[in-house]
């Protein structure tokens, strides 16, 4: 038989909560025992045999960007300090999707899983972790961590030059440039995109000089960004933000930006004759000393040295 017994809202609460709470500390140490088990890249989590598969995928694919050796050339060095402060303590299968995802920097996409896998597995025997006697799978990716590496306790910069120059100085340098083909004051209102496009639609909300002005913005806000302690160049290399010729080629690109910004607030269409030739050689001198070094448009791999006296 079975006999209902009518319980009460406090008592239902309370057990609820109960309930709850067992939940929560029953999820607590299910999370604890996941972060425990953990397994670091020294406990031999790849094969030789595996490693050596992957070489010829590496010579072909990769040693042209990051170097034969892994040490960086035009791409950064996917071994040494740098390497592991940037992936400290992350999972392999993070590395793994970095390098299915977004290698080759020129072909994304078109390396498969197993290959990823297999060039993870190399990037570990070139830095020295041992090998063990299974290869590395897809099972285990997201169990086994890469060493964590301590941190001196400064926010280091997210971006490496490259990416910070791509994401601010150039899309707002061509707004500048732009001026010498085209009067803001004159511009035809822009419609709304058919079909719907967020990044099209945006160009609608400040069309004309508010670009401009918000061009002009960005490129003097940019300068403490190309300032920044710690910040490293594509390469690997540290941008050599202490250097006197540097500071002096940032606060030539602030200076030109900050009369772009008063000239473009006067609304003075005129007046930006001179400013792309200005704002080009402010860039110029800087990209012909550190980017261009060993090659045009920032192909070369000397790019961020600092240059011999």
């Amino acid at each position: 038989m079975i006999t209902l017994v009518r319980v009460s809202r406090a008592a239902i609460g309370f057990i609820t909560g109960v309930a709850v709470c067992a939940c929560a500390v029953l999820a607590g140490g299910w999370v604890t025992l996941s972060a425990a088990q953990l397994r670091s890249i020294t406990e031999g989590v790849y094969s030789s045999q595996q490693a050596a598969r992957a070489r010829p995928i590496y010579d072909a694919q990769c040693a042209s960007c990051h170097g034969t050796a892994l040490e960086g050339t035009v791409g950064s060095p996917l071994t040494g300090d740098n390497f592991l402060a940037n992936w400290s303590g992350r999972p392999l299968s993070n590395l793994v999707d970095k390098i299915q995802k977004t290698m080759p920097f020129a072909t994304p996409g078109t390396l498969s899983r197993q290959q990823a896998t297999d060039l993870t597995a190399y990037i570990l025997q070139v830095g020295k972790f041992p090998p063990g006697r299974v290869e590395l799978d897809e099972n285990g990716l997201a169990q086994i961590a890469l060493p964590t590496v301590k941190s001196s306790g400064a926010r280091a910069p997210t971006g490496t030059l490259a990416e910070l120059m791509r994401a601010i100085a150039f899309p707002n340098s061509n707004i500048i440039f732009n001026l010498q083909l085209k009067d803001p004051s004159k511009e035809p209102k822009k419609e709304q995109p058919v079909p719907y496009d967020y990044v099209k639609w945006g160009e609608t909300i400040y069309p004309g000089w508010l670009a401009v002005d918000q061009a002009a913005v960005a490129l003097i806000e940019s300068a403490p960004l190309l300032l920044t302690p710690g910040r490293l160049c594509q390469n690997g290399r540290p941008a050599p933000v202490d250097r006197a010729d540097w500071k002096k080629y940032v606060a030539d690109l602030e200076g030109v930006a900050q009369l772009a910004y008063q000239t473009s607030k006067e609304r003075n269409y005129e007046a930006f004759a001179e400013f792309s030739d200005k704002l080009n050689d402010a860039c110029a001198n800087c990209h012909k000393v550190y980017r261009d070094a060993g090659g045009t448009e920032g192909s070369g791999t000397q790019r961020c040295q600092v240059p011999k006296p």
